[in-house]
């Protein structure tokens, strides 16, 4: 009840005019991103963490910010994937398959407006979990050594890996490992001494997050975008009614509180995202429907179903990150390194040093849903023509706060370099069907692995027997091996079925 209370009380202290503003403002930036074709959430978080961190913003004014562009992007990708058939986000991809034929069928504006509820009721849905899963977390994670905490780091990598790989696990497997390898560039964290930093003053701090996701997710996407043709003008669409019908909304309630689940707890696996909890919770309600020939013409529960589960994960992302300082997401990963700038440490130690900051986070992020639903509802009528932005517009933009947000990090023109470095290895690397998001999570993670790893071996005058003896380490160890030999089918085959289905 403690945290209930420290809830609400934070959801009054948060609303001041200025926080207001900065989310109002914020939210509709992240429905832009999200919309765009080639922006995504976790680019927008990354741009904005520059910005906030140069401007000097206050950590709870920084939060409100990115936050507010978190929740607006991962919304903001129905928009496109219902009016044009052209998710705006991979979260957005399974709500085109059904959003796209109610538009087409003059149910636009009723399909619109369900999806801004449902993902207002999927924030909301991951909210509760906050509230109520990460006191319990907290006190597991508090149990947790250096051998815990170095498999939890490992298991985050590799079940990345395993459920993000376009076709054979092995190449996430890769993808993380080569992440945490690039980790150990710069300062020895037990010794002091400089590794792999080829004599560069600028290694000696190591390879920072920020200009790597800039250039992880942002690059590929600009090579991408100059390679495709114009597309032809979409035709004028008539969107009809703006609002939802309550009785659908009863309807689908069953499903929607399964989507919410399916949401929530696909967010608390590290590193997978709100893409896989739209596609995994889509599957779930056409294979249960009690009405499958309505997947035929466009379902409106196969729209509930995507939508409320690719916003709940916002909320299940953040348990992980803020419990273990793990996160469950690409968004959160970048999250993660915008909370460390403010030098405040995820973990199980962090209602102890800052225990205002969780009950804080929960209450930005439902100010984040609501200030979602009514500029959500605003903007509905004029996102069809804002749609219609040529793309090589759109990404010389995309390049330029790119390139701007590597440089003002830390003013160094190294980052910038950095950032087009990997960014070009990134877009190698998904060309060969290597996913990028191991990388990322490999290198945010790798620093914690290795000094944990070394930590618990000198603990134990190098044995490793207590890997394979702690209960908690078991279990670990257990998840560790069944990620490995656990097979999938690869996520391109199981949309190519179900969209042929």
């Amino acid at each position: 009840m403690a945290a209930f209370s420290d809830f609400f009380q934070h959801l009054y202290l948060i609303v001041t005019p200025t926080n207001f503003a900065l989310l109002m403002g914020t939210v509709l930036l992240g429905i832009i991103f999200g919309a765009l074709p080639g922006l995504t959430a976790t680019l927008g978080i990354a741009l904005l963490t520059t910005v906030t961190f140069s401007l000097d913003l206050p950590i709870e004014s920084a939060m409100v910010a990115l936050m507010g562009v978190y929740v607006g992007a991962i919304y903001g990708g129905s928009h496109p994937a219902i009016l044009l058939n052209i998710p705006g986000t991979a979260a957005g991809a399974a709500t085109a398959l059904e959003g796209h034929r109610l538009c087409q069928n003059g149910r636009g504006g009723e399909t619109i407006a369900t999806a801004t509820v449902m993902s207002f009721i999927g924030t909301i849905f991951g909210v509760l979990a906050m509230l109520l899963l990460i006191p319990l977390l907290t006190k597991l994670a508090l149990q947790f050594q250096s051998t815990e905490t170095f498999l939890l780091a490992l298991f985050g990598v590799l079940i990345c890996g395993s459920l993000t790989a376009p076709d054979t696990v092995v190449k996430g497997w890769v993808a993380g490992l080569f992440g945490m390898l690039l980790a150990t560039v710069g300062m020895d964290p037990i010794h002091g001494f400089q590794r792999f930093t080829f004599d560069l003053p600028a290694l000696a701090d190591g390879i920072k997050p920020i200009p790597v996701i800039l250039g992880a997710f942002a690059i590929p996407q600009i090579i991408r975008a100059m390679q495709k043709p114009k597309a032809p003008d979409a035709p004028a669409l008539k969107l009809g009614s703006l609002m939802p019908k309550l009785s659908n909304l009863k309807r689908h309630l069953k499903v929607t509180i399964r989507s919410g689940l399916i949401g929530v707890g696909v967010g608390s696996i590290p590193g997978v995202g709100e893409d896989i909890a739209a596609w995994l919770s889509y599957d779930t309600a056409k294979r249960t429907s009690k009405h499958p020939d309505e997947y035929k013409e466009g379902s409106l529960e196969g729209v509930v179903a995507a939508e409320t589960a690719n916003n709940a994960c916002i909320g299940g992302a953040l348990i992980p990150l803020l419990t273990l300082g793990v996160p469950g997401s690409p968004p959160a990963m970048m999250l993660l390194s915008a909370i460390m700038l403010y030098h405040i440490v995820p973990g199980p130690r962090l209602p102890e040093q800052h225990p205002e900051f969780i009950p804080q986070m929960c209450a930005i992020l439902t100010w984040a849903a609501a200030a979602m639903l009514a500029c959500g509802s605003l903007v509905s009528r004029i996102s069809v023509h804002v749609l219609r932005v040529p793309p090589p517009i759109l990404m010389g933009f995309v390049a330029m706060f790119t390139v701007i947000g590597s440089y003002a990090f830390d003013f160094s023109l190294f980052n910038v370099w950095l950032m087009l470095g990997l960014g070009l290895i990134a877009w190698a690397m998904e060309e060969t069907g290597y996913p990028v998001a191991p990388l990322v999570i490999g290198i945010i993670l790798g620093p914690m692995a290795e000094e944990n790893l070394r930590r618990a071996l000198i603990d134990h005058g190098g044995s490793i027997l207590p890997f394979f003896t702690r209960p908690i380490a078991i279990v670990f160890v257990i998840l560790i091996l069944v990620s490995i030999f656990f097979k999938r089918r690869s996520p391109n085959t199981a949309t190519s079925e179900t969209t042929s289905s």
